[in-house]
């Protein structure tokens, strides 16, 4: 690609100080901090002089360990501001996991939470701390000289976000302007956002959802994010009804969490939808959400593209269920077959995408950055999709989630959206495991809800009604709780290697 400068006023925050300064850009729910777009420039132009100070320019990388709180976002406008990029760390990771990251990624800083400074410093010895609770305060009011802020080329690192590793070792995804920029204005383009929009972001900044589905795109159109230190159905719901929140963005498992707040159902005015991502919804659920009165609609993405990859209509949401809809503008796709040909509508193939908002590769790791990409330069998302006549597309799942049994694949969310219908059932995961006679089998682990008794013989009777024999999971667990990765996502490795008590055959 050929390089692009992203000059000094493409910064969102420097044209909405002069345009709006006075509008609010940012809310910490978590410590009760409002910061207008004037106040939020200000801030960055602190922590730039701040890093500066200790040496950071372009190239640097400054590492982040904290729960969602305003300095995260002070300290990424900072980072474009002086050609670094911000690495913010998974928090919940232990030493000996965060260990190999920071090594691997070399950060020039560090700087978190005092809660976490011990995990810190047994993950890294060297690493250069500044305490976000004790000498930030003192170090941002030394009032350092305000310098211009840098040029940048479109691909320069502003992000570096590490892999929850399910597959092996945690690999950096470098998302350079260029991507956070397209994919903002795609988004604010395909979801119709405006300066009116508000929205909470409860997913941890250690993920792209916390950045890049509503906030990034939100500051490039001078709207409002309401920033939540973790997810409580609750208070999720109160920022909704206290902040005027009209956008935000779901797991399935969240939406469920959702529906056994008592404030479930109450008037929304301000909401225009909710948005699933980050594993597809069951239908059921979707169902459920509309039910009480929500206008719902399912997105997908990943890290290292987008992560807003397509866009549907409310109506159309509603008439297609389970579809994500057409490519969001400047975004290619195409779906390749097991032979490298071009999938035909309505089969399956590997989602195959290429555009601006495709990340720049992986940190200090050239092998893996050439092998997620195509010779001709199509990024590889492992997702298996399928394309209407149409045009729309919806996502089947991983490959490497399916699995083949008795020579027929199975894809495990469709299963699992069979099973989600079974009454009682809150979440299901199905994974697939050896077989002597078919090859490999289902296994499915289901949480029950908490207002309805449920075994495991009803749910494998309920899915020999819903799905062909060779889809039926050969086993059936009632689990109290879904092993996570540290995005959310259920760590089906973990399953797998799980052999519960007293299995139910199916």
């Amino acid at each position: 690609m050929h390089p692009l400068h992203f000059p000094r006023h493409a910064d969102p925050l420097r044209f909405w100080r002069r345009i709006a300064p006075d509008r609010v850009a940012l809310v910490d729910r978590a410590r009760g901090g409002r910061q207008t777009y004037a106040q939020l420039d200000a801030a960055a132009d602190r922590w730039a002089g701040v890093l500066r100070a200790r040496g950071i320019g372009r190239g640097g990388i400054v590492a982040a360990l904290a729960g969602n709180r305003r300095e995260l976002v002070e300290l990424f406008f900072a980072c474009g501001r002086i050609g670094a990029a911000l690495l913010p760390l998974n928090w919940r990771l232990s030493a000996a996991e965060l260990a190999p990251i920071v090594a691997d990624a070399r950060p020039d800083l560090l700087i978190g939470e005092f809660r976490f400074r011990a995990q810190a410093e047994a993950a890294s010895a060297d690493a250069i701390w500044i305490d976000l609770d004790d000498e930030a305060p003192r170090l941002l009011a030394a009032g350092y000289e305000t310098v211009d802020d840098v040029e940048v080329d479109a691909d320069d690192p502003l992000l570096i976000l590490y892999t929850s590793g399910s597959t092996g070792r945690p690999k950096g995804a470098v998302l350079p302007h260029r991507q956070i920029h397209w994919n903002a204005v795609a988004t604010t383009t395909a979801w119709e956002l405006t300066a009116d929009d508000v929205a909470p972001v409860s997913t941890p900044l250690f993920h792209t959802g916390g950045w890049n589905v509503f906030a990034t795109p939100l500051w490039i159109r001078g709207g409002t994010v309401v920033l939540m230190d973790g997810f409580d159905a609750d208070g999720f719901l109160a920022a909704f009804e206290e902040e005027g929140c009209t956008v935000a963005l779901t797991v399935p498992t969240q939406l469920m969490m959702l529906m056994e707040s008592p404030r479930w159902g109450r008037p929304l005015p301000r909401l225009r939808r909710f948005v699933s991502g980050g594993a597809p919804c069951p239908a059921s659920l979707a169902a459920r959400v509309r039910e009480a009165g929500y206008t719902f609609r399912e997105g997908y993405g990943l890290t290292e593209c987008g992560p807003n990859c397509f866009a549907i209509s409310d109506d159309e949401a509603v008439r297609r269920p389970g579809s994500v809809g057409w490519p969001v503008p400047f975004l290619e796709m195409r779906l390749e077959a097991e032979d490298g040909s071009e999938a035909a509508a309505g089969q399956p193939g590997e989602l195959l995408l290429r555009g601006p908002q495709v990340f720049a590769g992986y940190l200090r790791n050239p092998e893996q950055t050439a092998a997620a990409f195509t010779a001709d330069g199509w990024l590889r998302t492992g997702d298996l999709a399928m394309r209407d006549a149409d045009g729309a597309y919806r996502i089947c799942g991983r490959r490497k989630e399916m699995y083949i049994s008795g020579g027929e694949n199975v894809f495990p969310a469709e299963v699992e959206a069979a099973l989600c219908d079974c009454p009682g059932v809150a979440e299901a995961v199905v994974v697939g495991v050896p077989d002597e006679k078919w090859g490999e089998v289902g296994r499915a682990f289901v949480v029950a809800r908490a207002d309805a008794p449920l075994t495991e013989a009803e749910v494998a009777a309920h899915a020999r009604t819903r799905l062909a024999g060779y889809k039926v999971p050969k086993t059936v667990f009632i689990l109290p709780e879904i092993p996570r990765l540290g995005s959310g996502k259920p760590d089906r490795r973990a399953l797998a290697a799980m052999e519960p008590a007293a299995p139910v055959g199916a």
